[in-house]
Order: C-alpha cells, then structure tokens, then sequence
C-alpha cells in the first residue's frame, strides 16, 4: 500500500520509522523543507510543495497514493486543509496524526492569544526581557516593539527575520531539559516566555522552567485545523488505522 505522510514533525518520524521494513507498505515521507539540515529518515523522502490542494490531489493520483497521514505542525494550517481537499477530491483515506496541545497547570501564569501579533500586544510598552520560541517564520511582527530585549531560539539561523536593535539568537533542536531551561532563563534574566502551543514532551520544559521561576508564559493557541478528518495522537495508533486500511484495500 502507498502511503504518503506530511511529515516535519517527531511524530511522522516515528510512523516513519514504524513502516520501514515493512513490505505490505510503501510510504514516502513529505517535508517542507524549512530545515536546511533535517535528520536522515528510513524510507523515501521528498522536500518541498505541491502546490495548493489542486496539486496535490495530482500527486495522490500519478504516485498511486492509497493513504495519506497528515503528521504536520500543530500551526501548519494549510497543508492541512490542503489535505483534507485533495484527499475529497481524490477519494484518498485521510488520517491526522496530532499531537494534544499543552493545557494549563496549576502554578502556570498563561497568557492565551490567538496569533503572533496578539502576542506582541500582550508584552505591552514598558521593556522586558523576553524568549521567543515561535519560529524563524514567525519572528517578523516582534518588530514593531523594539523596546524589549528579545532572546531568539530557532534551529535555523534567524538572519534579518526580526529587525530589532536588541536581538540574541540561539540555534538549537529540541528535546529540551528542564533544569538546563531554568539555567538559561536565570543567565538571561528572562522576564517572559512566548510559545506556540505546540504540545509534545520535547519542548516541554520551558513550560516547567517558566513555572518554577513563576513567569508568564504568552502561548500562542492553535489555528483551528479540518474538523472532520479522523484523528490520532501517537504513531501506533497510526500505524493501527493503516492496517485496517491496508485489510479494506482488494
């Protein structure tokens, strides 16, 4: 069975790594290709778009794609609805391999907004010390508050993505660990974390290091994705929805 993943995320990596070797399926990993130095997969492996929902609906029908398991970014909104409309078109089965989002705890201080520039708002005038953790493509609506000190941690080099005066960067991947997260706010005199709500345990411990050293937490909430294509948080339950797949297929 051809099975095509939207991947980018630990989450496709693990189905990846779940179907490798296994000769009933054939997948092909899909990545975006947004890291200029992504990890090595064990199956095939294709960077970069379709071309909206009309191209991709193209490549289900001239690949021979029996299944498609979209296991994008939380915040990777287009490709999703891109998704769900090629697989409509095509009559392709349609899974979303999601991991939970992050839910408030007790000690946590969130602020909740629903988008990049909702956040910048929610810093307010007077200057602070902030970590954005949103991405390199996500920086650019942090420059119309040039009064904060922004601490940047992407895994590609921000280059001129956010045009303030004063401006760290951090290149780094995920997983992350608590206490080296704390260390890291206390050497930096962080006075405010900015976060996607990305959900997953990798980046979790910023939201503990936060915690700990009560700070506020801004957590950018998630675009809302396709409600009606069937969902699942882990790659075993993925790989459990393809074999049932597979069982239907003549």
């Amino acid at each position: 069975m051809r099975i095509l993943i939207l991947g980018g995320t630990t989450e496709a990596s693990a189905l990846a790594a779940r179907l490798a070797g296994r000769s009933k399926f054939s997948p092909l990993l899909s990545m975006a290709g947004r890291t200029s130095d992504p990890r090595p997969m064990p199956v095939p492996t294709r960077i970069g778009g379709f071309g909206g929902a009309a191209g991709l609906a193209r490549f289900l029908q001239d690949e021979g794609i029996e299944a498609v398991v979209d296991a994008t970014h939380p915040f990777a909104a287009v490709i999703s609805r891109n998704a769900a409309e090629a697989c409509r078109q095509t009559h392709v089965p349609l899974l979303a391999l999601r991991r939970p989002a992050w839910t408030r705890q007790e000690g946590d201080h969130w602020i909740e907004v629903s988008s990049m520039e909702a956040a910048v708002n929610a810093l307010g005038q007077a200057p602070r010390r902030v970590f954005l953790t949103v991405g390199r493509l996500e920086l650019a609506p942090f420059a119309v508050a040039p009064q904060h000190t922004y601490l940047v941690r992407t895994i590609e080099p921000i280059g001129n993505a956010l045009m303030a005066p004063n401006v760290a960067a951090i290149q780094d991947r995920a997983p992350f660990d608590e206490a080296a997260e704390r260390l890291l706010m206390e050497r930096e005199r962080v006075d405010v974390v900015v976060t996607k709500n990305s959900g997953g345990a990798a980046t979790y411990p910023k939201i503990l290091a936060a915690q700990s050293l009560r700070l506020p937490v801004i957590v950018v909430t998630r675009p809302q994705k396709p409600l009606d294509t069937e969902e699942v948080a882990t790659a075993d339950a993925a790989l459990d929805w393809l074999e049932r797949v597979h069982g239907r297929i003549p």
